[in-house]
Order: structure tokens, then C-alpha cells, then sequence
């Protein structure tokens, strides 16, 4: 068993922490990941009263120790739903995509309902930020993630951030982490845990459509392209320092690049788009993909993904230690 600061702050037995992917990381999903012995957050990104209603609930009934994963920016314009999803009193809050304002603002509230905070960032000015606000725990987040993020990578961020925390708080590493090989690297550079997303989408329990599992297991990592079409055609007012790595399709090849246009003719473009996804049409529809797609090669249970990944991280760790053996 690895044992970590995040394992020791959380009462969890694997530092494996399956990301809140909004429309993906349902009830079901979070609660598998918890019961095999990691971290499972409910993913309600834009609010939405019935999904959290359904979701969050089931999480909370399974219960152990489960969170929920809020976009801050989001649940500014909806009033009333931060109260609902603190109704249902989450072990684990998880914060993303807020200004400095909002970052403090949300930590303040969180930690007041008992919950750990922890608190997304993606270079180091927002994990000063984070930490000045009281974050339990940071997610590290590099480009190489799914769906949003900003332009740093992994590899170089991660440990950047670790000279500014200092050890004061757990940092988990998100974006480029899809097997044990990735959390052993994580550990080595000195984090306490992984987030993972698409390895998570690919699952059982996902409530990924079956068509975004089939591409899922059918593309390969170059087929993801980094995009502001769906958040444009969506009308979601995402702060353009961000982008969204999705796989490609006809949708992304038609309008990536094209956002003032897309945005001109969103009132004749998005009835077509909605119709498109609800029938499943992968050529139209958002699915959003990190760059570890050539490691995801088949849909498992959620349990076997976070035994999985701990075993083998376990087995690289031991191959590591006997480079150093005297």
C-alpha cells in the first residue's frame, strides 16, 4: 500500500483521485472510486439542480469518503446551487476555474461546511493563491489534460509548486496520468497523489455516452486538438486563457479558430449541435480527452482502474529501489 499525505489528510487507502468531469463523473462513478479505496468526486461543473440532485445524493448515500467538483465561475451565475451541494455535506469539496476573489471566497465557505478544500491551479501564481486561501490540498493540473487547462506542462509545473507549498499541504498531479507508470512518476517528483480523467471517462460507471467510450478506446493521442468551439457554440463565458483538449471531429475542423464567427452564427449553429449530441453523433459532439489516450485501450470497472494503477506503481517503485541497493 502506498501511504501519502494526501492518504493520511483523507482517510483513503490509494492517492488514485478520479477527476469531476461534468456530464461524465456521476454518483456511480464516484462512489466505485471510493470503494476501491480512492478518492471519487462527483463532477457538476455548470450546475445543474436535477444532476446534482441525482448524483450527489447517490455519492453521499454510498458514502466513505467522496466529493464534489464545482467550476466557481459557473456557480456565481446560479444562485442557490453552491447551497444545495453543501446541503448534502461532501467530505471533499473540489475547486476549479475562479479568480482570485472567487478562490477565496469559495475556501472560506467550503472549509466553514467541514469539508477538505482542495483547489485546481494550473501555474504558481494560483497556487499562492490557493494556498493563501486555506486550500487543504492543490491539484497540480498540466496542459496534457483533458478539457480545460491552461499552457504549462506537467512535468516542469509540479514541482515548481512544490517549492512554493513547501510540504505545508498534499499536491496531486493532474494531467498526463492514465496508469501506475504515471502515479509512480507523480511520486517521484514529489507529489502525494494523481488525478485522472480520461482513464476514469473510460470506465463502467462513466456516464460517458457509447459513443464517446468507442472513440475513447479508438483514437490515438494525436487525434486530440485543442479547442474554443464548445464553449463558444455552448455560449460558456470561459476566460480565453483557457482551452479545452478534446478529440477532434468535423465539429473541431470546421470552427476551431473560427470563435467570433461560431459566435456571430451561434443562434444558427447550436440547435444543429444540441440535436447532435443528444443522438450521440461523435462527429458533432465535445469529448473531451487528455493526451493518454494511446494508454486507454479498453472500458473496465472503475475498481479495477484504481487497483490497477496502484499495483503497478507499486511494482515500479520496487524496480526503482533496487537501482539505488547497495
Amino acid at each position: 500500500m502506498i501511504s501519502t499525505k494526501l492518504t493520511e489528510l483523507l482517510g483513503i487507502d490509494h492517492p488514485v483521485v478520479s477527476a469531476p468531469m461534468g456530464s461524465v463523473s456521476g454518483g456511480r462513478l464516484a462512489a466505485a472510486v471510493t470503494q476501491a479505496g480512492g478518492l471519487g468526486l462527483v463532477g457538476v461543473s455548470y450546475g445543474d439542480p436535477t444532476f446534482i440532485d441525482e448524483h450527489v445524493a447517490h455519492a453521499a448515500e454510498r458514502g466513505g469518503v467522496w466529493g464534489v467538483g464545482c467550476v466557481m465561475f459557473t456557480f456565481d451565475e446560479r444562485p442557490g446551487l453552491w447551497d444545495k451541494v453543501l446541503g448534502y455535506a461532501p467530505p471533499v469539496i473540489a475547486l476549479s476555474f475562479g479568480d482570485a476573489a472567487q478562490v477565496r471566497r469559495y475556501v472560506e465557505s467550503a472549509a466553514r461546511s467541514g469539508a477538505q478544500v482542495v483547489v485546481q491551479v494550473h501555474d504558481t501564481e494560483q497556487a499562492a493563491t490557493a494556498l493563501q486561501a486555506g486550500a487543504s490540498v492543490l491539484v497540480v493540473q498540466g496542459s496534457e489534460a483533458g478539457g480545460h487547462h491552461k499552457t504549462q506542462s506537467t512535468l516542469p509545473l509540479v514541482p515548481a509548486v512544490l517549492d512554493i507549498t513547501q510540504g505545508t499541504v498534499p499536491v496531486v498531479a493532474a494531467g498526463g496520468f492514465a496508469d501506475g507508470r504515471g502515479l509512480a512518476a507523480a511520486l517521484a517528483l514529489g507529489a502525494d497523489g494523481v488525478m485522472m480523467g480520461t482513464r476514469f471517462a473510460a470506465t463502467e460507471e462513466s456516464l460517458a455516452t457509447t459513443g464517446f467510450k468507442t472513440t475513447l478506446v479508438s483514437a490515438s493521442t494525436t487525434d486530440t486538438v485543442n479547442t474554443r468551439a464548445f464553449d463558444v457554440v455552448r455560449g460558456i463565458p470561459w476566460d480565453t486563457v483557457y482551452q479545452a483538449r478534446s478529440v477532434g471531429n468535423d465539429f473541431t475542423r470546421t470552427w476551431t479558430g473560427r470563435d467570433a464567427e461560431l459566435a456571430a452564427r451561434r443562434a444558427d449553429v447550436e440547435p444543429e449541435w444540441v440535436a447532435a449530441v443528444a443522438r450521440d453523433d461523435t462527429s458533432q459532439r465535445a469529448m473531451f480527452a487528455g493526451e493518454v489516450l494511446d494508454l486507454v485501450q479498453d472500458i473496465q470497472p472503475a475498481a479495477a482502474v484504481v487497483r490497477g494503477t496502484v499495483a503497478e506503481a507499486e511494482a515500479v517503485l520496487a524496480r526503482l529501489a533496487t537501482l539505488t541497493a547497495s
